[in-house]
């Protein structure tokens, strides 16, 4: 797919973050009612350790020049699926989405091809309110993958924070602690393994990647059933801005779930955030991991506010000659 005439494409670079920020703070806004990224966050996609912004990134540019889409590919861990977004101005550059797909699907072809795959599996995020980007995505062949529900309660009438059941104590992760922290990424490790999707993150990876999303240790938390710990509460800065506490990850270990640990985890941080005076908690849930039961999260006042589909599609290696090829 091309450009509507007049209009261009080109690589970003770091000297763009104020215009695609922009970008991206009016396609959050239409999508879930909010600017949900920060400069950080875009100079992080374009400078991540499985990104090249000269290859893996494009803006899209109106005939004034002005920025007005965005799209770029994420890999966590270089590893397993490709995650692309396109962002655009929900005013002016919505028709621009399915070039951009594009670009990024042959750009993916490549990177198949680059790390010896017969393919790779992209996945593409649609909001609620995205019904055109979602008839994109199908139109180009995507399927529906998964739903993602975010969750929220107020924190105005939160109860008081209840006695932990017999034998369940909480308490906060010790961040100056190096066994503390490798105890808290092997709860979190082992709990995630039997979960659909997940990617193992070796510890020096993840220890690195845990404070890109803020790192409030006070707001971590470790549980213990008869002093072993079970139990593991990452929180997130990613929604001071809208006055939330966002709890990140939340993991217990296999044979101790089902015991309240995961609720007793839960009412500890929202007591924090509380104490801090946020307005509200919240977190999201992938619907098809087996291990987060919406009832876990409604029993302690949480509720379902809006919800995300991740659509996927495999995408053949390119051929040796295409992959050689820089867009």
């Amino acid at each position: 797919m091309t450009l509507p005439a007049g209009w261009s494409a080109r690589r970003p670079t770091l000297d763009d973050v104020p215009a695609i920020l922009a970008v991206v703070h009016a396609a959050d806004t239409f999508a879930v009612g909010y600017p949900d990224f920060d400069a950080a966050d875009v100079e992080a996609a374009l400078s991540g350790p499985y990104v090249d912004p000269s290859r893996d990134s494009w803006l899209a540019l109106d005939p004034d020049g002005h920025v007005v889409g965005w799209t770029s590919i994420d890999n966590p861990t270089g590893t397993g699926r490709e995650f692309v977004d396109v962002y655009v101005d929900p005013e002016r550059g919505r028709q621009l989405r399915g070039s951009l797909l594009a670009r990024q699907l042959d750009r993916v072809a490549e990177r198949a091809a680059e790390r010896s795959l017969p393919a790779l599996t992209v996945r593409c995020a649609a909001f609620e309110p995205e019904r055109d980007w979602a008839r994109v995505l199908r139109d180009t062949g995507f399927t529906l993958a998964k739903r993602y529900v975010r969750m929220h309660r107020s924190l105005a009438d939160l109860p008081a924070e209840p006695p932990s059941p017999p034998g369940v104590a909480v308490r906060p992760v010790d961040p100056d602690d190096e066994l503390d922290l490798r105890e808290f990424h092997r709860i979190f490790d082992t709990a995630f393994r039997d979960t659909p999707d997940y990617e193992p993150l070796g510890y020096a990876e993840w220890r690195k990647k845990v404070t890109q999303h803020g790192t409030s240790w006070d707001e971590w938390f470790v549980a213990e059933v008869d002093g072993v710990a079970v139990g593991a509460l990452q929180s997130s800065d990613q929604a001071l801005d809208q006055d939330e506490g966002f709890v990140r990850s939340l993991s217990v270990l296999p044979g101790f779930r089902r015991r309240g640990v995961g609720a007793a985890l839960l009412r500890r941080a929202f007591s924090r955030y509380a104490e801090k005076g946020r307005a509200s908690a919240g977190l999201g849930v992938d619907l098809t991991n087996p291990t987060t039961p919406l009832s876990l999260y409604r029993s302690v006042g949480l509720r379902e506010t809006r919800w995300t589909d991740m659509y996927e599609l495999v995408v053949p290696a390119a051929s040796t000659s295409a992959a050689s090829k820089v867009g």
